[in-house]
């Protein structure tokens, strides 16, 4: 990949974080909360994805993106720890949604996770404008 579409390609994760967590408030006003948590897994995921193309560091997986982010991100401590924490912590809850049965997530599961998905996002998307 060259330089121009590697750099295109991050503009449209990050376009497509901020598009994903814009839907938040749909699902919300329709009470889907396992859906919403769903969302805001994955606009998490493509602001941490296009960090990771920004500095040619592959993932096959979603487990693969969890892992360089911790490696290369939070251990270093380019990125805060505490939003280290709530990746895993997103990342499982969603795998717990999708895939578990009789799991009903609720209005406040989904309200305490829309502050700092919105951060991690900001801050992706700060590091990746100051680098």
């Amino acid at each position: 990949m060259n330089e121009n579409d590697k750099k295109e390609l991050v503009s449209y994760r990050l376009l497509k974080a901020k598009e994903t967590i814009s839907e938040i408030d749909i699902l919300i006003a329709n009470q889907l909360w396992n859906t919403a948590i769903n969302r805001l897994y994955y606009a998490c995921y493509y602001a941490v994805a296009a960090l990771l193309i920004q500095n040619d560091i592959k993932a096959q997986t979603h487990a693969g993106v969890r892992q360089m982010f911790g490696l290369h991100f939070i251990k270093t401590g380019f990125i805060d720890k505490d939003l280290g924490r709530f990746y895993s912590d997103i990342f499982d809850k969603r795998q717990t949604g999708d895939y578990d049965d009789f799991i009903d997530f609720g209005e406040n599961d989904v309200a305490e996770l829309i502050p700092p998905a919105k951060k991690l996002i900001q801050t992706i998307e700060s590091f990746i404008n100051t680098e």
